[in-house]
Formats: C-alpha cells, structure tokens, sequence
C-alpha cells in the first residue's frame, strides 16, 4: 500500500472577491475528485481573493499509480491556465512498513 499527499498553493490573478475564487475553486475540486477519485481540498488561505492551498491524498496499491495521479493532478490544474498560476506543488509518499 502507498499513500501520495501534497500540498498546492495556486495564484489567481483575476480574482476581484472571495465568491469569484470559491467559484473557480469548487469547479477545480470537484473536476479533480470525480475524475480521479482522490481526496482534496482547500487547506488554507481561506480569506484571501488570489490565493489558494489546496491539500491532497490518495491510496494506491502499486507505485506506478502514484505518478499518474501527481500528474494527473498537476494537469487538471494546468488546464485551467488562463485563471490561475501554480505558485509550488508539493508531494510526498509514504510506504507502511510491512508487518
């Protein structure tokens, strides 16, 4: 079993109020969670009209899997390239230890 999470803080430019970036947020979100069946979120940065974090995770049973939902991920952002700019993209996995 492997688990991938990460951390994704995203620039949106134009912005003018919290309505307009929940918007586009929500729309970024549930894209990602219904096509590729992961858990995100918005982690922080809460209150600020052009900035985001957005925290992720899954599980996966092979290590292969693990890439394909990074870039998965990274690409269902970059397609919304016109809105916002990836400020960084974090990620990390975890391997249990067998028992």
């Amino acid at each position: 079993m492997y688990v991938v999470y990460g951390e994704i803080t995203l620039f949106l430019p134009y912005c003018s109020n919290l309505k307009e970036k929940r918007k586009i947020i929500l729309s970024i979100v549930e894209r990602i969670r219904k096509r590729f069946n992961i858990s995100i979120a918005e982690v922080d940065e809460h209150e600020l009209w052009q900035r985001c974090s957005l925290g992720f995770s899954a599980v996966t049973s092979k290590h292969g899997e693990i890439e394909s939902i990074v870039e998965a991920v990274y690409s269902s952002l970059d397609r919304h390239i016109n809105e916002l700019q990836i400020l960084s993209f974090h990620y990390d996995i975890i391997r249990p230890s067998d028992k």
